[in-house]
Formats: structure tokens, C-alpha cells, sequence
């Protein structure tokens, strides 16, 4: 069975956050997460339908490790929640500054 690593929210750090979050398509990814309640599977995220499968496990994996979202396995899916309340605890208002300013 698959195990994801998600850091505590002790280990967040605006340093990774930034870094994850420099890229266009983890920003689309977070914006698609962003704007739905529950979870999202990789596929239902994908920035772009063409997109190919190691290049978006690759994006997750980076916002995973980031500190940004949660994965659960559920049956063959991987599906994706924002840690949103967990980052606002932290740095408040800035995940959604963020994606206001750079998401579009």
C-alpha cells in the first residue's frame, strides 16, 4: 500500500510553500483544489487533459511535500484536499493572497 509523507504543521515553511507554488501548473492544481468542497483525484486537478501521468503525480508529490495538500488513498484513486485551515493557522491569509494574485 501506497504511504504519503504530509510534514506537520510545524514543518511548513514559507520557503516551501513559495518554492511549490512557483510553478504555473501547481498554482492551477491549487486554484482547481481551491474551488471545490471535499477532495479532487489527481485527474479531476490536472491543469491540462493532456497532461501526462508521471508529470502530474510529479506536481502533487511537490505540493504534498510543501506542506499544501493531503492525499488519501481511495480504492485506485489518490484524492487531494487543500490543508488550507492548517496553513492559515500558520500564515494567515496567505495562501489565498497567493493564489488571488499569481493564479490567473
Amino acid at each position: 500500500m501506497v504511504q504519503f509523507v504530509h510534514p506537520a504543521k510545524e514543518d511548513i515553511t514559507l520557503e516551501g510553500m513559495l518554492g511549490a507554488l512557483a510553478d504555473p501548473m501547481r498554482l492551477r492544481i491549487m486554484r482547481s483544489l481551491m474551488n471545490v468542497e471535499g477532495c479532487l483525484s489527481c485527474s479531476e486537478a490536472a491543469p491540462c487533459p493532456n497532461m501526462a501521468k508521471s508529470t502530474l503525480s510529479h506536481h502533487f508529490r511537490v505540493l504534498r511535500e510543501a506542506g499544501l495538500i493531503r492525499t488519501a488513498k481511495l480504492g485506485v484513486e489518490n484524492r487531494n484536499i487543500v490543508r488550507a485551515e492548517e496553513i492559515n493557522e500558520k500564515f494567515p491569509g496567505l495562501l489565498e493572497l497567493i493564489l488571488d494574485l499569481y493564479g490567473h
